[in-house]
């Protein structure tokens, strides 16, 4: 027997996420790889794991503090192992790094988002040698080709094509965390594409920091953008829809544009467009590097390629300097948009930021009551969506039984919209037409109408081995 055998031997790890679907993704990732590298089994209890595992995001307020607090929490109230290795990854690990075993000495690994391919290594070499173990780089694309294939069934699956960001916004951690940008090599991120269509994936969810800066080699001279890479993976058998996210205004190019066109690709009728705010004078503060004229004007040629579209969005309020004028530029683009369901959040200073310099004259009381007015509006327009749906027919992809009525199916409109309705697990991955009767707070209710094929089925097979000949080097 080896020495990872002896060690893992009917071993157990459990994974706690914070965060966005890229960290969500990541988790998946680290799942995978004990399973398939150390043969551990995945446990809901944290007192019982022999390897837990806090999945960290930056983005929120005081993110570092919170992950301190759960760490704490866990160890006063629910009790580690007495031998059990307990491990911080994500975008707080690489931020904080060394501080981690400082303000937590009962932490072992310390591991960034690039090098979750190494998790494993790290792990067996803290059993082996009871030393701490840090990897908080930045190597290239070098994770993808050590993560084993995902082998998890899931109707609606994620697939990330790019990590990093190169946009750095004044307010945003992120590129400090993730990285510079990197794009996968197409045929790397067809293959795991046909790969999730095995495990049973009818909907494909393109993931990335930047997704639509994504540029993959298809050979030494020749790249793919994200239009090409869609419109590829709509030809494949099997997939129904495919989505993006998280995209960037200033990266929406002409090409992405054209792939909304319901002839040539399968991509759903929705899009979350982060806009952030509805001043150009914040925006510029943002270094957001576009205009509001120029976000109303992307959604107006996408909405002539669809006019039933719905796009939903990030939004910040209390930026340093923002004045009252500046949050009803906001409120206006709103309006002028109709967003469907959107976040928005207060602004806190994310440190070693060039935002967190700024001098903030906007008081917490004003920001909480800018915050209660735009999340107002933003849901007087969601509302006023789900009522025009409430009587109509639509597609709806069966992603599951519903989590509260085991006599009922959940699954998901073109528009992201959530549907439960009565029905067997036989209609799990289908695409059945459903009628809605019944708008609820967070979903809404039908009734199935017939069987159906997706409409966005009926699309022409571009040919998409001439494009990629023509895709710019």
């Amino acid at each position: 027997m080896n020495t990872t055998e002896t060690i893992h031997k009917q071993s157990s790890y459990y994974i706690k996420t914070h965060g966005c679907q890229m960290n969500e993704e990541d988790s998946l990732k680290m799942a995978n790889l004990l399973e398939e590298k150390l043969d551990m089994q995945p446990t809901q209890d944290v007192s019982s794991a022999d390897l837990v595992v806090l999945n960290t995001c930056s983005i929120r307020e005081k993110a570092q503090e919170k992950v301190f607090s759960e760490l704490g929490r866990w160890k006063k109230s629910l009790g580690y192992k007495s031998n059990a290795v307990i491990a911080v990854a994500g975008c707080v690990a690489s931020q904080e790094a060394e501080q981690i075993f400082k303000r937590a000495p009962f932490v072992q690994i310390v591991i960034g988002p690039q090098t979750i391919h190494r998790l494993a290594d790290l792990y067996i070499k803290c059993r082996t040698t009871s030393k701490r173990q840090i990897d908080v780089s930045f190597p290239a694309i070098e994770k993808f080709d050590h993560l084993p294939q995902n082998t998890r069934s899931s109707v609606s699956a994620h697939l990330t094509i790019m990590e990093g960001c190169n946009k750095f916004c004044s307010y945003c951690i992120v590129p400090y965390t993730r990285g510079e940008e990197i794009s996968r090599h197409f045929s790397d991120v067809i293959n795991e594409a046909k790969n999730l269509v095995t495990t049973g994936a009818r909907e494909i969810i393109l993931l990335g920091q930047n997704v639509n800066d994504y540029f993959g080699r298809i050979d030494d001279t020749t790249e793919a953008n994200l239009a090409l890479l869609i419109e590829a993976i709509s030809q494949l058998s099997g997939i129904e829809r495919i989505r993006f996210t998280t995209s960037h205004p200033q990266a929406f190019d002409e090409t992405l544009i054209e792939a909304y066109d319901p002839s040539q690709t399968k991509l759903c009728n929705h899009l979350h467009l982060p806009v952030q705010s509805g001043s150009n004078r914040i925006l510029k503060q943002m270094k957001r590097d576009y205009s509001v004229e120029h976000y109303i004007d992307i959604i107006a040629q996408l909405r002539e390629k669809r006019p039933n579209l719905r796009v939903s969005t990030d939004l910040i309020v209390g930026f340093p300097g923002e004045t009252e004028q500046d949050f009803e530029a906001t409120m206006k683009l709103v309006d002028t948009i109709g967003f469907d369901q959107s976040f928005s959040f207060i602004y806190s200073a994310r440190p070693g930021t060039p935002a967190s310099e700024l001098i903030d004259e906007v008081s917490l009381s004003v920001k909480k009551e800018r915050l209660a007015l735009l999340q107002a509006r933003l849901k007087y327009h969601a509302n006023r969506i789900a009522d025009e749906m409430v009587g109509s027919t639509t597609d709806v992809l069966v992603e599951g039984i519903s989590k509260k009525r085991r006599h009922e199916i959940s699954g998901r409109t073109q528009n992201n919209r959530i549907v439960n309705f009565p029905g067997t697990q036989a209609h799990v991955g289908t695409i059945v037409n459903v009628q809605i009767t019944e708008k609820l707070e967070n979903s809404l209710r039908g009734r199935i109408a017939s069987q159906s094929s997706d409409p966005m089925d009926v699309h022409t097979s571009t040919c998409t081995e001439q494009k990629i000949q023509h895709a710019h080097a």
